[in-house]
């Protein structure tokens, strides 16, 4: 299966899943294993761009404008997911702060960041792993910078594995979370035999007929399909 398209079609599914502050409560709970109350004001703040139409992180959040979240979906791990993360909120801040007040005297308090990654690719990965943008910074042994043992920049990336058998507890507390994975274990198994349109119409049938991610697909499903070679 072509992993450009593969990524696509999987994208496009989170994207449009995780689109409500509703659900987005739900995963920001399982993942960090407490309970995001009902009331707690959800803001999303996706990044887009308007002049191409299309967009250009997952998601990204705000939590009673305390805390700004970018979760990446990855079918494949990117080593430079930290950098492209560094430079997406940069954006989020630009968006969400009145620049006006960057030049006041008295510090503008800004929501804390936290930058996930979930993975459901085919490659064996662990349970969690942390990404640095750090790993990827050159040498400076020699320069006084290096002495201080204190890096001036750092971002810092928590990466979950979503795949069946991983993470069972996350999975359990987020019911859309464990859907998503299972329709796209169900793409991928599909994906062995059929070409890829085939594989997700199969896949999203399957899913329907299951009642998994019932209501979404009947209602979204073109959302895989359009994505899909035609």
């Amino acid at each position: 299966m072509n992993q450009n398209v593969n990524r696509k079609h999987k994208d496009s599914v989170f994207s449009a899943l995780f689109s409500t502050p509703e659900i987005l409560r739900e995963l920001y709970s399982a993942i960090e294993g407490i309970d995001i109350p009902q009331d707690a004001i959800v803001d999303i703040n996706t990044l887009s761009d308007a002049l191409y139409m299309k967009q250009i992180n997952d998601l990204s959040f705000t939590i009673n404008g305390r805390l700004v979240v970018l979760v990446e979906h990855q079918s494949t791990i990117n080593e430079n997911v930290p950098l492209r993360l560094l430079m997406y909120i940069g954006r989020v801040y630009e968006k969400i702060i009145n620049r006006d007040k960057l030049y006041q005297k008295k510090i503008e308090l800004i929501p804390t960041p936290e930058f996930i990654v979930l993975y459901n690719g085919k490659d064996d990965f662990p349970e969690q792993k942390e990404l640095r943008l750090s790993n990827a910074f050159k040498d400076i042994t020699g320069l006084k910078l290096s002495e201080s043992g204190e890096l001036p920049l750092e971002l810092i990336v928590q990466v979950y594995n979503i795949n069946h058998g991983h993470n069972t507890e996350i999975l359990e507390k987020s019911k859309n979370l464990n859907e998503y994975s299972i329709l796209m274990r169900k793409i991928s198994e599909y994906g062995e035999k059929l070409p890829l349109e085939e594989a997700v119409t199969s896949a999203v049938k399957y899913c329907v007929d299951h009642d998994i991610l019932k209501d979404f697909l009947e209602e979204y499903g073109s959302e895989a399909h359009n994505s899909a070679p035609r």
